[in-house]
């Protein structure tokens, strides 16, 4: 069932600044979970080798300049038959949604030409997780790899933890593997001409999809933003309601409806430990790192609090999401897959994910921990107030960004007024000497009018500085503090 589709090497993100929008306030700064933003010249950046598209930025900014790229339904156009993949979050949207074969017609009725549930491959996945945990036990705790934001998280943060990753595919992608097969034998259509489209939570499975980690190609072409589908939907659930077609079976379509974080994972362990929202999860990761938890056989994280309930790019609370999803899942699903034994998609990863040092100074072993040595100097000699008014999100971060080139120590306000003041004060002090000798005959009278014209123009300079250096303070509560000491 493995099917060659169009695959890319350059990494792909989805989380953009809408530079237009941004004003610089390094509001976001404190919510990046991989430090991949800075505040430069008055904008937002981010630094692409540290993002993981969890798209915290975007929930968090208040201006909304962070933003997501994502297809619009122009994408349909590209292929002649195309089967929507929803994200279980779709479905808890929407008030009194009692029957999902209303906002299947829905879809049908926005233009695609099918809809495929992730249940079915929930459940292979999961079973074949079960299967592979029994069987490994040297290998546990192991972390499920099916939130692409964790996946991404542990890549570049955690370099011990790699291999503890649950080697099979995320239910999404091979929820999109079965989709293409069951189209391409319904319709005799090639691959290429077959449109796999998810409705997707978040950024990270919007990258994802161009940028896969554990399969050399997704078989996913597109993904649409749940916030950019939602009102387009709305109007067509209620004509949908009237005539509904029956995409799904009832007694055996299924949802992963969220608790504690977590999808239920039937068949997994009973012997593991769920946790949902990133602060959690980064909380578990170091522990992990430092040996803690050994004693569980699994650990199921989720990046967005709620799961994918709460994903950046859906509409609902996910509070009130869950509720909907855990009404919606008792009056379903009653019944097994029968013919589950006749599903055999690709199910392990046919790559292994490798640790990526971003965040590695200098090319070698000598070299990196020289600079090491400088950045632990640069950040003694900073105040440790992690502010954010110098762009980056905290005093080291700083200091690593000045050992790599891309800032100055003065991007620190605070040693940035100190210089002022230095310069002041010695400007003061030669402008004194320069009175001093006034009355020497052997100074010439113009030059010490030179000298004292060039001194006046310093202090204005000096003067304009000072003003650069309220107006960058001007977000932080921590000048205040500063100026009481």
């Amino acid at each position: 069932m493995q099917h060659d589709r169009t695959s890319t090497n350059a990494f792909f993100h989805s989380v953009y600044v809408d530079r237009a929008r941004c004003n610089g306030c390094s509001h976001c700064l404190k919510f990046c979970p991989t430090q991949a933003i800075r505040v430069r010249n008055g904008k937002a950046q981010i630094t692409d080798k540290f993002c993981i598209d969890c798209g915290e930025c975007v929930r968090k900014c208040v201006r909304r300049a962070k933003r997501c790229s994502y297809n619009t339904l122009e994408v349909l156009k590209n292929y002649e038959y195309n089967v929507a993949v929803p994200s279980h979050a779709l479905y808890a949207q929407f008030n009194n949604l009692n029957d999902l074969n209303i906002l299947a017609t829905a879809l049908l009725n926005l233009g695609f030409d099918a809809v495929s549930d992730i249940g079915l491959s929930k459940d292979l996945v999961d079973r074949a997780a079960a299967k592979y945990i029994a069987e490994h036990p040297e290998g546990r705790p192991f972390i499920n790899a099916y939130c692409f934001t964790i996946v991404r998280l542990i890549r570049v943060r955690f370099p011990n933890l790699v291999d503890h990753l649950l080697p099979i595919r995320q239910p999404l992608e091979v929820a999109a593997e079965l989709a293409l097969d069951k189209a391409m034998k319904e319709t005799g259509l090639p691959a290429e001409k077959i449109g796999i489209i998810h409705i997707s939570p978040c950024p990270s499975t919007i990258a994802y999809a161009r940028s896969p980690l554990g399969v050399r190609a997704s078989a996913l072409n597109g993904n649409i933003a749940i916030s950019y589908l939602y009102p387009k939907l709305l109007p067509l659930l209620k004509e949908a309601e009237k005539a509904p077609r029956k995409v799904f079976d009832p007694e055996t379509v299924r949802i992963g409806w969220i608790d504690s974080g977590g999808y239920n994972k039937d068949g997994l362990p009973d012997n593991r430990l769920t946790a949902d929202g990133l602060e959690n999860v980064l909380k578990i990761l170091e522990d992990l790192e430092n040996d803690k938890y050994q004693d569980y056989d699994y650990i199921d994280l989720h990046a967005c609090q709620g799961s994918c309930l709460g994903g950046a790019l859906t509409v609902e609370n996910p509070y009130v999401a869950r509720e909907r999803m855990r009404r919606l899942s008792a009056n379903i699903g009653q019944k097994p897959y029968a013919d589950i034994a006749n599903y055999n998609p690709p199910i392990y990863w046919d790559e292994k994910i490798e640790y990526n040092d971003v965040y590695r100074l200098g090319k070698t072993m000598t070299e990196g921990i020289s600079l090491l040595r400088s950045v632990e100097s640069l950040t003694r000699h900073f105040p440790g107030f992690n502010c954010g008014s110098c762009g980056a999100p905290t005093c080291r971060a700083l200091a690593e960004d000045i050992v790599r080139g891309t800032a100055s120590i003065n991007d620190c306000i605070y040693i940035y007024r100190d210089t002022i003041h230095e310069l002041t004060e010695e400007i003061d002090r030669i402008s004194s000497e320069i009175t001093r000798m006034r009355g020497q005959q052997n100074i010439e009278p113009s030059t010490l009018k030179l000298l004292q014209s060039q001194i006046d123009q310093l202090w204005v300079e000096m003067l304009s500085l000072d003003v650069e250096f309220s107006r960058k303070s001007e977000y932080s509560d921590i000048k205040k503090i500063y100026d009481n000491e």
